[in-house]
């Protein structure tokens, strides 16, 4: 385990599995405190770290709360996180001012790859990194999760980029940062609610194990940062993505009307698509976030007997 500074809590279960060098996985914040309304947001938070138990490692889910830092949740914290207000969305940037503000906020991808390779953690588990949105030729709109992805060295499985963003674009910038993006079983890049984009995976694996033997060797070549594994969501909970198409056309048609810009975009167009969709959006949200948590358990496992 990592030496942490002060203002770090490390919930208990996580200093365990630390000292035992047992696996564990890494979990995000944000899609509890901006990606999903309560309780749907507590219900999915609870049900994916039982998933990761199941699958025989240890849950981390991380956040800030009151200016601490925390490396896993008990019950009551995660909870109380999931009915918040007005919370931060915390990325590299703002992580540390929310510390030292003493303020509370839901981990992006980027804070938790930070927050997890503090604590010693090498494996997260989310539903879809952030990217380059669309029209980023003329707003520069693109997530600091690519940065991060470039120079952390933490696997992140995912469903990919979420289809809300430029997926060509975001895979020509992590090319062009060095990040390994792997399909897992897939020759194609997935699109979040749905399995296949036109866009090909640049890189396939097709076993946990094998995703671990990668991450190793980069790591005993001296290669830094992290890698994608883009997962695709199960079969019997996608979205079919032409369906998907007009309904993320319109949401962002609504988003340009009404001036959301910087970091209200995501979750502005995450809601209006579960609106568009009667709800079905977050039902596959709920399915692929679990799906990702599984297959990032596997490797978390994996990695610990390839050590």
């Amino acid at each position: 385990m990592k030496a942490h500074a002060p203002f770090v809590d490390i919930h208990q279960p996580v200093v365990d599995a630390l000292r035992a060098g047992k696996p564990i996985v890494a979990l995000e914040s944000t899609i509890i405190t901006h990606g999903m309304p309560y309780p749907a947001n507590a219900e999915m938070a609870a049900k994916v770290e039982r998933i990761i138990e199941d699958e025989g490692a240890t849950p981390a889910t991380i956040a800030v709360i009151d200016g601490r830092l925390k490396i896993g949740l008990g019950s009551a914290e995660r909870d109380e996180l999931a009915r918040a207000k007005d919370v931060m969305k915390l990325s590299r940037a703002d992580l540390g001012f929310a510390i030292a503000e003493r303020r509370t906020g839901g981990t992006t991808v980027a804070a938790t790859m930070i927050a997890a390779h503090l604590a010693g953690i090498s494996v997260f588990a989310t539903g879809g990194i952030g990217g380059v949105h669309k029209g980023a030729e003329k707003t520069f709109d693109i997530s600091a999760d690519l940065e991060e992805l470039s120079q952390t060295p933490v696997i992140v499985v995912s469903a990919g980029a979420k289809a809300i963003l430029d997926i060509e674009k975001t895979l020509e910038v992590l090319e062009t940062k060095g990040v390994p993006v792997v399909g897992y079983s897939s020759d194609t890049m997935p699109a979040f609610w749905s399995r296949n984009s036109p866009f090909k995976a640049p890189l396939r694996l097709d076993s946990a194990a094998a995703i671990a033997k990668f991450h190793t060797t980069r790591r005993a070549l001296g290669l830094t940062g992290g890698m994608l594994i883009a997962n695709p969501v199960p079969e019997q909970d996608e979205i079919a993505a032409d369906i998907m198409a007009v309904h993320i056309a319109a949401a962002q048609d609504a988003a340009t009307r009404e001036g959301i810009v910087g970091k209200s975009v995501t979750p502005y167009l995450l809601a209006k698509i579960l609106e568009l969709t009667n709800g079905l959006s977050l039902k596959t949200n709920i399915a692929l976030v679990e799906n990702n948590a599984r297959l990032a358990a596997q490797i978390a496992r994996a990695l610990n007997v390839s050590k």
